[in-house]
C-alpha cells in the first residue's frame, strides 16, 4: 500500500498529518497491531518530522508544501517527509548532553529512539527526504 499527502507548512495541519497516517494504516491492518502501543510511537516520530521541515526548513517560506509518503509492505513502514527548505547538514549535529541543558537537537535522538532506521538525504531533486522506518510487530494475545 502506498499513499501520499500534500499538506501546507503550518503546523495547525498536525491533526490531518496524524489522522492521515494512523488512518491509513488502520485501513491495511486493522485489529492485527497493539494500537495503543503503536500509535503513539509512530505520532511522535511523524509528528517530529512534520514540525521540523514546517520550523526549520520552510521557516522563511509557509507557502511551500509539505510531502509525506507512506509505504506499507507486509509489516515494513516506511515514512517520508520532503521538504524544500536548504537542508540540514548532518555532519554538524551532535547529540544533546542533558548536563548542558541544550535546548534543540532532540528531534533527531528521539526519532532514532522510536523507529527502527532513520535516514536524511540533502537535496535529491530539489528538495530534502528524512525516512522514517519500523516494522509493526504483530498484535499478541
Amino acid at each position: 500500500m502506498k499513499s501520499e499527502l500534500h499538506v501546507p507548512s503550518d503546523l495547525n495541519f498536525l491533526n490531518i498529518v496524524e489522522s492521515w497516517l494512523l488512518g491509513c494504516l488502520k485501513i491495511q491492518l486493522g485489529e492485527s497491531v497493539d494500537w495503543s502501543r503503536q500509535s503513539s510511537r509512530l505520532r511522535l516520530a511523524l509528528v517530529e518530522a512534520y514540525t521540523n521541515a514546517v520550523r526549520h526548513a520552510h521557516k522563511d517560506k509557509p507557502n511551500l508544501p509539505i510531502l509525506l509518503r507512506l509505504e506499507l509492505k507486509d509489516r515494513d513502514l516506511a515514512i517520508e517527509v520532503w521538504d524544500y527548505g536548504e537542508g540540514f547538514d548532518m555532519s554538524t549535529y551532535f547529540p544533546p548532553n542533558p548536563v548542558e541543558k541544550q535546548e534543540g537537537g532532540y528531534g533527531w535522538l528521539i526519532m532514532n529512539r522510536l523507529m527502527d532506521k532513520v535516514e536524511y538525504q540533502l537535496q535529491v531533486n530539489g528538495a530534502n527526504c528524512l525516512k522514517l522506518e519500523a516494522t509493526l510487530p504483530e498484535l499478541v494475545n
